[in-house]
């Protein structure tokens, strides 16, 4: 449901003065972090790019390095449909080489990229991936598609709305087959309701990895709203059977959306650490006992989820989440799992990453 908090695309509007009212120092500031997932844009009224993530990997955190995720920003005007998301790669690449560079401090900025091409096309996408790749060289990391779906109007959570069954669809297999013949992997953003597509999708590619992202989509908007405990024994079930198939990685995030049922955002002031650790560990927790800290990360989903919270108190609740973790846990969920699975310390300017 909309909100006067609401952007027109459904997403949390983003208050800096709000989320000015709680400030807090990071929690164990020395710990290394790869933040595996953030968006860049400059839409409408919306722009967020590389001074302002710097602005925000730059609050306290030790934040290594990035990884951005697709977010249909900077498409080409014109040329072939299926071409026009290389502009998006280009775009990124870009920023990437500016953070390298090294004049904006240590942080490597989009060290990895999750570029788009429409995975439906079947067979056709094999020229395609080798342009990204030819773009971005060992920076392009894997694709992603929309295809976080649900017939309620009031379940939606990207800009450009899928069409329903791109998951079911077998060109999409077919598609998807390429992906790791050429080193990369599939982010899917799917919801609690579509995690079945995503297992019989990662069961029928037991070569590839699928980086399953915002925490397999736990539903409490739409006819999920006041049945959150309802909801969570359905989306428990299906992420355990995900978590049974050894080519899963979850991403730990993205809870801060409309579509998760939260209204932190609707408060008089922002959450604290405290506040986020203690709603989400329900379904954090079970998440990193299924999956195991070596196939789990941390994610921002930024700056999505700053309608919701500043990236600092996001952190220091991780932090919180993970609190009692051993110290081999702590770095695969903190930095680890992303390095292996996004292959970071390959890109341009990250060898340093292989220290973390």
């Amino acid at each position: 449901m909309q909100t006067h908090h609401s952007t027109p695309q459904g997403q949390i509007a983003i208050r800096e003065h709000w989320l000015a009212q709680v400030q807090e120092a990071a929690i164990d500031p020395a710990l290394p972090i790869i933040d595996p997932h953030h968006h860049l844009w400059d839409r409408n009224a919306e722009r967020y790019l590389l001074d302002d993530l710097l602005r925000d990997t730059g609050s306290g955190h030790d934040i290594r390095a990035t990884v951005f995720v697709q977010c249909a920003a900077m498409y080409r005007a014109d040329g072939p449909e299926a071409e026009r998301s290389l502009g998006e790669t280009e775009f990124v690449n870009g920023i990437a080489a500016v953070s390298a560079s090294g004049a904006h401090g240590p942080m490597r900025a989009c060290a990895g990229i999750i570029g788009f091409v429409d995975l439906t096309l079947g067979d056709q996408v094999a020229p395609l991936l080798e342009a990204h790749q030819a773009t971005a060289g060992r920076r392009f990391r894997g694709i992603r598609n929309r295809t976080a779906w649900h017939p309620s109007a009031e379940i939606r959570s990207n800009l450009i709305g899928p069409p329903p069954g791109p998951l079911e669809d077998p060109r999409f297999v077919q598609g998807a087959r390429h992906l790791a013949g050429h080193g990369l992997v599939l982010d899917i953003w799917a919801y609690q309701t579509q995690l079945r597509h995503v297992a019989a999708l990662a069961r029928a590619l037991p070569e590839l990895t699928v980086v399953v992202n915002h925490c397999g989509g736990p539903l409490g908007a739409g006819p999920y709203a006041g049945r959150r405990m309802e909801g969570f024994v359905e989306w428990r079930q299906e992420v355990l059977a995900l978590a049974a198939l050894p080519n899963t990685v979850m991403k730990l995030g993205g809870l801060a959306m409309g579509v998760g049922g939260y209204d932190f955002h609707l408060r008089e002031r922002p959450p604290t650490s405290m506040d986020l650790a203690d709603a989400w560990r329900p379904v954090i927790e079970p998440l990193i006992e299924a999956f195991g800290a070596e196939r789990c990360m941390f994610e921002s989903n930024f700056p999505v989820d700053k309608g919701m919270c500043g990236y600092a108190v996001l952190w220091n609740a991780f932090k919180r989440l993970a609190h009692g973790a051993g110290a081999a846990e702590t770095r695969a969920l903190f930095s680890g799992t992303a390095l292996r699975v996004y292959r970071l310390a390959d890109a341009p300017g990250c060898a340093g990453l292989l220290s973390i």
